[in-house]
């Protein structure tokens, strides 16, 4: 049974060993040249402006949470859909209670007001 993963596990060390030989070298070999327009910040070409470190609206990390939500809903409904004639009248349902619950928790979001962008 454990030689079935011999060959994953040869591989893994092989990834592992050359991507630390890879760092190690080119700390080692690599040239270190900073002069003061190589360590200044880059901004998609444009010359840098205001402090970098300013602090996001609240609301900016809540929309972000439910868009992974509904991101992660379209992942397990892509599955069931596509084994839907092989799964059961229980899958079904699940399903439906599955989306239930994500309706429930988007007009909670949509009643507290998550989606009003001010």
């Amino acid at each position: 049974m454990a030689s079935k993963y011999l060959p994953i596990l040869i591989l893994a060390i092989l990834v592992f060993v050359i991507g630390v030989s890879m760092l190690i070298l080119n700390a080692i070999l690599g040239l270190k040249r900073p002069y003061p327009e190589k360590l200044i910040r880059y901004e998609c070409g444009l010359p840098p402006s205001g402090e970098p470190r300013h602090p996001f609206s609240v609301k900016f990390y809540a929309i972000a949470i439910l868009f992974v939500v509904f991101d992660v809903e379209a992942v397990f409904l892509y599955p069931w859909a596509v084994s839907f004639d092989r799964l059961g009248a229980l899958a079904y349902v699940e399903m439906v209670v599955f989306i239930a619950l994500l309706l429930v928790a988007y007009f909670y979001a949509w009643i507290r007001g998550a989606f009003q962008w001010e």
